[in-house]
């Protein structure tokens, strides 16, 4: 069930608006969550919303890059930088990208925590599309019609635009549909082993006045829509370093972020994760080296 809610946050936000429309959008949410994004409990700006219907969760992530928009763009705009984003969760044992006739396409390998060959592994196969990039806006999303247990129409969306200071605001929602028999399976688990799975939204205190956090599908996707958020700073911030030293830069802070929030994200210990990323990454740059000779 962690398979099914991977990826950064599930949003409402409509594809079929217009360019200029989803800019002004996007534009009008940064102002009216100016405070909430300059006090919030993260400590800086970052804010997660979600909601649950019968059929889906869905959950927004919006927060502020420090990094000027043209850098961002140049990020995002990159199917395989996305590769390199998502692998760093523990879920996800590999990610390699290949050109189509007309389309992009990308491949998550979805499996254990621990270390796990990614033929081992479950394949999510999304469609990555630019869908609008001009001077001020971003819009770029990724289909996949079919995913991991009975799951479909997964969705992701990423806008941005650039505000002041030279920072960027950023937007990335995700979106799936399940049904009845994977609402089934998705209660059995979050009732016995996922049932630590907790996500930021506070939905009461307990009888110590301590808070109460959101649990079930909804709280395993927001604390995956964070980990995701802290994956993409951990991209941006290490891009301008040496090629060689990207990689371990990247997984040690990607760990160190998630890390402050123990409650919501702590997986395993560094050493461990550590370990199995580093030798996830070989198996992910030998797939990608197999698909680019075309041996496949």
């Amino acid at each position: 069930m962690v398979a099914a809610t991977l990826v950064f946050s599930v949003g409402a936000a409509s594809a079929i608006e217009k360019p200029l429309q989803g800019a002004n959008l996007l534009l009008d949410t940064y102002h009216r969550n100016l405070a909430k994004l300059e006090t919030n409990n993260f400590g800086f700006p970052l804010i997660v919303e979600s909601i649950e219907r019968d059929d889906s969760v869905h959950v927004d992530v919006y927060g502020i890059s420090l990094h000027p928009f043209s850098k961002v763009v140049n990020v995002f705009k990159v199917p395989a930088n996305w590769c390199d984003i998502v692998s760093l969760f523990p879920n996800v044992k590999a990610c390699t990208y290949s050109e189509l006739p007309g389309n992009e396409q990308l491949t998550f390998y979805i499996g254990k925590k621990v270390y796990q060959p990614p033929e081992d592994a479950s394949q999510l196969i999304f469609n990555f599309r630019n869908v609008y990039l001009q001077q001020e806006y971003l819009d770029i999303t990724l289909n996949a019609n079919e995913g991991p247990y009975g799951t479909k129409d997964h969705r992701i969306r990423v806008e941005a635009l650039p505000i002041d200071g030279g920072r960027t605001f950023v937007h990335i929602s995700y979106s799936y549909s399940d049904n009845i028999a994977v609402r089934l399976i998705e209660k059995i688990y979050y009732a016995t082993v996922g049932r630590s799975k907790i996500g930021f939204t506070v939905t009461g205190t307990d009888g110590n006045g301590n808070p109460v956090y959101i649990d079930g599908p909804r709280g395993a996707t927001e604390r995956t829509a964070v980990q995701c958020y802290f994956a993409i700073q951990s991209f941006i911030n290490t891009v301008h370093y040496p090629e060689e030293s990207r990689f371990s830069m990247r997984i040690s802070q990607w760990y160190d972020l998630t890390t402050r929030y123990r409650k919501q994200l702590f997986d395993m210990d560094e050493k461990d994760y550590l370990t199995y990323k580093t030798a996830e990454h070989k198996n992910q740059q030998a797939l990608q080296q197999r698909i680019g000779t075309g041996h496949q």
